[in-house]
């Protein structure tokens, strides 16, 4: 993980002191980048330890599309805890169902993208098409004198990019996305990492992914955010038939709070260890030797399926998450 430690290095040198949102003040520079070859190993920061259970908890939870933070509790994530019950903004929004309630986060985009169509109550070629496209009709409008139909579907993002891997590996439109403008305030944290993209080579299979996040907490989210990415390409790699590759990373505003300075000079006195290899359980069917495709693994994976196998590590460092 060096290009972890030079990032840290060049936010430290060439970032300017900007205020935000959570009242600590972040040391940040527009833009960066990091691309790993997943044949070199499993990008699991090493100058520290990688809370993985809490990863693939999280994961597990986004793929079941878990709006609560109990949900990410049971499978091994508390880093939702804080957003859900101690954000003042988010316990004062209407939104907000309860405890523990998050919103349609990151999971409900991802899985059940809320779609909506309105259409013309009179051509009914575009309804007729909706309707074999999964749409449902959900209540008659009227628009500027005019009939309307509204229609609605739960779009599942990622299934549809599975399908397409498999279906139609040429195509450069393999993509899900986070950033639903629509919900932005019913959700406790708009999405952080919010454009994926996977890129398969269908002549060598193997499966890239590149993946946009807006804003990252270099001290904490970072590591973080490069295991999760890097478990679901090799998930996804695995359930379509494919070797993962490469995963490319991008950061829009990447930040270091002032109150993690400590802990990631303290990364930068000590020297990166071998990367470990992620291992899936067995009972986690490989496409690519049971010549069959089971995209509802994407439910059904648990945490446990994943481990990482030789993962050496300095010491943990800890820090308090901005909120």
């Amino acid at each position: 993980m060096k290009q972890y430690k030079e990032l840290i290095s060049t936010v430290l040198e060439q970032g300017s002191w900007q205020d935000n949102r959570t009242g600590i003040r972040t040391l940040s520079v527009p833009g960066a980048m990091m691309r790993f070859d997943l044949n070199d190993g499993f990008p699991a920061v090493t100058t520290k330890k990688l809370a993985f259970k809490s990863v693939v908890g999280e994961l597990c939870a986004f793929l079941r599309a878990s709006r609560s933070a109990a949900d990410f509790r049971a499978l091994g994530c508390k880093v939702w805890d804080q957003n859900a019950n101690e954000n003042q903004q988010w316990l004062a929004n209407p939104y907000r169902s309860g405890t523990d309630d998050l919103g349609p986060v990151y999971g409900v985009q991802w899985r059940q993208w809320p779609g909506y169509k309105l259409l013309d109550a009179a051509d009914a070629a575009q309804l007729a098409d909706a309707q074999r496209n999964g749409f449902r009709q959900v209540a008659p409008l009227v628009e500027d004198g005019v009939q309307k139909v509204l229609l609605y579907k739960a779009i599942d993002q990622l299934r549809e990019c599975l399908d397409t891997i498999v279906n139609n590996p040429s195509s450069r439109r393999i993509l899900f996305h986070g950033w639903n403008p629509a919900v932005l305030d019913q959700v406790a944290l708009p999405a952080c990492h919010l454009l994926y993209q996977f890129i398969p080579n269908a002549a060598t299979r193997e499966l890239s992914l590149c993946l946009y996040v807006r804003s990252n907490d270099i001290g904490l989210g970072t590591p973080f955010n490069i295991a999760e990415g890097a478990v679901l390409l090799h998930l996804v790699a695995r359930l379509t038939g494919y070797t993962p590759r490469w995963f490319t990373y991008f950061i829009g505003d990447a930040h270091i709070y002032e109150n993690h300075m400590a802990m990631v000079q303290e990364q930068l006195t000590r020297e990166p260890l071998p990367l470990p290899q992620l291992r899936i359980d067995s009972r986690v069917p490989a496409y690519a030797e049971t010549g069959k495709y089971e995209p509802e693994w994407l439910e059904k994976i648990e945490p446990s399926d994943f481990s990482l196998e030789g993962y050496q590590h300095h010491a943990p460092l800890t820090a308090p998450m901005a909120v």
